[in-house]
């Protein structure tokens, strides 16, 4: 009876590890360095505390309320700061640290957002873009600031 039991421990350990192996697993892309004020983010449906040292990851949702800002350094060091009443969204990301090869894609849908383009827009010209509703950026390797109303 033992040894069924130590199989059916086994094959159990067996099923649980490859549940966890097949999860979705959202990349962190990036850590928010300064945080005044309310900053919330909005992730799968659930809104957490941008607190600093938070991790964002791609389709993160970040908030800034009336007394707010954040400061956000990116996997390629690409600088993000948005100011108050802001509402920024990280739709697409990714990385390679070896080549700097990778595309980034932000949207400001409200407020304000000054950038200053890391490794990813440096190595390719096209590769981020920061779209608002009014206009979409094509960030060439530079510092730039973006305002975006209702």
């Amino acid at each position: 009876m033992s040894i069924s039991l130590m199989r059916v421990g086994r094959v159990a350990l067996m099923v649980a590890a490859l549940s966890m192996a097949t999860q979705p697993y959202a990349a962190e892309i990036g850590r928010i360095k300064i945080a005044k004020g309310k900053v919330t983010i909005e992730r799968e449906g659930n809104v957490v505390p941008g607190d600093v040292g938070t991790r964002v990851q791609t389709s993160d949702k970040i908030r800034t309320g009336a007394d707010g800002s954040v400061g956000i350094t990116m996997d390629d060091d690409s600088l993000l700061s948005a100011g108050p009443n802001s509402i920024l969204s990280l739709d697409r990301y990714s990385f390679d640290p070896t080549t700097n090869q990778g595309r980034f894609d932000a949207g400001l849908n409200k407020g304000t957002l000054a950038v200053i383009s890391g490794r990813i827009a440096k190595n390719s010209p096209d590769a981020m873009t920061v779209r608002t509703p009014a206009i979409l950026l094509g960030v060439r390797g530079t510092t730039f600031a973006v305002s975006a109303s209702d």
